[in-house]
């Protein structure tokens, strides 16, 4: 008799839905692996894109964070830490109720993100809510590993658990 992990894990039953949305902001290599990941993960996906000249894809759209798609049950992932509009959208971001909100970058370079939101006026314990970097330390380098250590991350994250191999 099997139980319903493995039932789950074996792709006999389907996870059933859980409310989960995945918010991707800017259109990027690394935006295009995560919404197509977290579709595959169970995520309501939405791309976050101020320019629509640079949208592609098939995507449910949105030009800023809104409250309408950024619930408690939201993850907002920033896939470019040099876009000038930065700032406005991680404001926008802090003023939903947004699970989680994170920037990609390398520890090894400034966090353009806390000088972006202090030039707006945003409270140092509000910018401390944006995580970076994100994902799981594997060492990823590529757009596809970059989005799969980030949503190992967040699965991670949401299930009270460290990542990594220690169980």
């Amino acid at each position: 008799m099997t139980s319903l992990a493995c039932d789950l894990a074996q792709g006999v039953i389907p996870a059933e839905p859980d409310g989960r949305t995945l918010v991707a902001v800017f259109a990027s290599p690394v935006a295009e692996f995560l919404l197509h990941f977290g579709r595959d993960l169970g995520y309501r996906t939405v791309l976050v894109e101020p320019d629509l000249a640079r949208i592609g894809g098939t995507h449910q759209l949105a030009s800023s964070v809104d409250p309408s798609f950024a619930d408690a049950t939201a993850d907002v992932v920033v896939t470019d830490h040099d876009r000038p509009e930065l700032g406005e959208i991680l404001r926008a971001a802090l003023d939903t109720p947004a699970r989680w909100i994170g920037v990609m970058g390398s520890v090894h370079h400034a966090a353009q993100h806390i000088p972006a939101l202090t030039g707006l006026g945003v409270e140092p314990e509000r910018i401390a809510r944006v995580r970076r970097p994100i994902g799981l330390n594997i060492g990823s380098k590529t757009p596809a590993e970059i989005a799969i250590s980030t949503l190992a991350g967040l699965i991670a994250d949401r299930n009270g658990r460290p990542g990594g191999f220690t169980f």
